[in-house]
């Protein structure tokens, strides 16, 4: 296969047929969820359990990721651990991270019968890791192989197979850390808008340095749907602009300061269940960015929840130091 260079992520979109051209007369069949027109991107090492209850205070509508979890974990590891999710975070899809059709045709049932909403393969992370694992970025090389898994996934579950790749791959791909892949990797969304234009049945997500909620709305012009990572996860005070501007619904709280109280009960129940909580507050340290208050906040956070004991108190203690008008601050600012 010939290399192709690199241009940006995109995805989660059914594009499988796309990638198995060895199949005649592909299908596309459209997206039915409408939480596809705004997704939250799954990201390693970020997007776990409460990260991702977090979000789905901050917006209703959109579409969730896990983590892409390999189907070794899937198979043998605690499915508990890994696969456990709150009911509240629905719409919420499963990323799988494998090669091996049968086993991620096991995994996608295992999904299924957990209640996910959808089932997405990761065709596009870059790492050393996945590499020699034979999934993500790699498999881009493998067109057919990806038909062949995707074709087992659709037969195992009644729930949306997906896949989340890359335009394409070259050298430069290998290697690249979690953290380096959402920093470095260049952009070019005019092509993306030209796989569109050519597939016009194909249902395509667009994903890669969307900054904004606004942004977002300007992609759709021509997309069926974008994908936010990093934006949403630093920066997850954008989120409650998402049903508002994407899905004329009203936002779920009126500040970010009344979105942080309200998880404050999940605080404590999980707390209660063993969770420490800087594992929860690590992914709510930007709620608060550029307002008064905000480096206090963080700060507190960073210095006490990390101590034996923490609890629901010492969020809401890092929660007096910003003020109520911590949102009409930002946007004076902006």
């Amino acid at each position: 296969m010939a290399r192709l260079r690199r241009v940006c992520n995109f995805g989660p979109a059914g594009i499988y047929a796309f990638l198995q051209p060895h199949l005649s007369q592909p299908r596309f069949k459209p997206l039915k969820n409408q939480a596809h027109r705004f997704c939250i991107a799954p990201m390693m090492e970020w997007t776990d359990r409460h990260c991702r209850f977090f979000h789905r205070l901050l917006t209703r509508r959109a579409l969730i990721y896990t983590e892409m979890i390999t189907t070794g974990a899937v198979l043998r590891g605690d499915r508990a651990r890994l696969l456990g999710f709150d009911p509240a975070e629905h719409p919420v899809a499963l990323q799988l991270g494998g090669s091996d059709p049968a086993a991620l045709a096991q995994s996608a049932r295992i999904g299924a019968d957990l209640g996910y909403d959808e089932v997405n393969l990761n065709v596009g992370c870059p790492s050393d890791r996945v590499q020699e694992g034979r999934f993500g970025a790699c498999l881009m090389a493998e067109p057919r192989l990806v038909g062949d898994c995707v074709a087992v996934m659709k037969a195992a579950v009644k729930i949306p197979v997906t896949v989340k790749c890359r335009i394409g791959i070259d050298d430069q791909d290998a290697g690249l850390s979690p953290r380096e892949n959402r920093d470095i990797p260049p952009l070019d969304y005019e092509r993306v808008y030209r796989l569109k234009r050519a597939h016009p049945a194909l249902p395509i997500i667009i994903n890669g340095g969307i900054p904004s909620v606004a942004a977002a709305a300007a992609h759709l012009d021509h997309v069926d749907g974008v994908m936010m990572g990093r934006a949403a996860y630093q920066e997850p005070w954008r989120l409650l602009d998402v049903d508002p501007t994407l899905f004329g619904a009203p936002a779920p709280f009126d500040s970010s300061r009344a979105a942080a109280c309200a998880l404050v009960p999940y605080i404590e129940r999980e707390v209660a269940r063993g969770a420490r909580l800087h594992a929860i507050t690590r992914h709510v340290l930007g709620l608060f960015h550029a307002v008064p208050g905000a480096r206090a906040f963080r700060r507190h956070l960073a210095t006490e929840a990390v101590k034996p004991g923490a609890g629901a108190k010492t969020f809401l203690d890092a929660l007096a130091f910003v003020g109520d008008g911590a949102d009409a601050a930002r946007t004076a600012a902006a």
